[in-house]
């Protein structure tokens, strides 16, 4: 796909080359592509998105409430989740989709997760709302957000209640141990398995941790 330098493309939608710097500094637009010498670049999606093919006025962008538990065992949870989303997104008045997901906060390549950056990626998310921010992804929270800034898509956290660094190492040593226990057999998996239990009662967070 064709890149744009940011004088290039600056010329291309009608602004200063200072306003494009000014737009990535306070995350109105970042471009597609920063070099490691700092040279920003810009995508032809973006391109398409400023000249009208995808603007907000031609395309309504939406809300998604994500909720994600780790196993089916959790579908309770994860009814109670989808309650909270909608009542949360209902009182604020603006179209929104509910996106569901069932897998480990460390998979990747869950379905729901990867409709929701389609989505993005095709300027369609206004925000990406999560209860907390474990639900999103375990770990590569960061990237995403980033990733999303660039398609003018925020993502808010419900809840931001700050977790102790015992509680956030117990939880990371579980969802990692959970999911390459699953890849185990016999004694070993048994042992794997023994260690979730011995973390679990050790932890002290009440939330669902995977």
């Amino acid at each position: 796909m064709k890149k744009y330098s940011i004088g290039q493309f600056a010329k291309e939608i009608g602004v200063t080359v200072q306003t494009l710097r000014n737009w990535d500094k306070t995350n109105k637009l970042n471009p597609q592509y920063t070099a490691p010498s700092g040279h920003r670049y810009y995508s032809q999606q973006q391109l398409e998105y400023f000249l009208g093919l995808h603007s907000p006025e031609s395309e309504s962008r939406i809300t998604i409430g994500y909720c994600r538990v780790s196993s089916h065992k959790q579908k309770d949870d994860l009814q109670r989740q989808v309650e909270n989303m909608e009542s949360y997104l209902l009182s604020q008045g603006n179209p929104f989709k509910i996106v569901k997901d069932i897998g480990s906060g460390i998979n990747y390549n869950k379905k729901g997760l990867n409709d929701v950056i389609d989505l993005v990626l095709n300027y369609k998310v206004d925000r990406v709302v999560v209860l907390y921010k474990d639900r999103l992804l375990r770990f590569g929270f960061e990237l995403l957000e980033n990733l999303f800034a660039k398609y003018g898509t925020k993502i808010e956290v419900i809840d931001n209640t700050p977790k102790t660094d015992d509680q956030e190492l117990v939880e990371d040593l579980i969802q990692i141990v959970t999911v390459f226990s699953c890849k185990l057999q016999g004694r070993r998996a048994n042992k794997a398995k023994k260690l979730i239990k011995e973390l679990k009662e050790n932890d002290t967070s009440k939330e669902d941790t995977n």
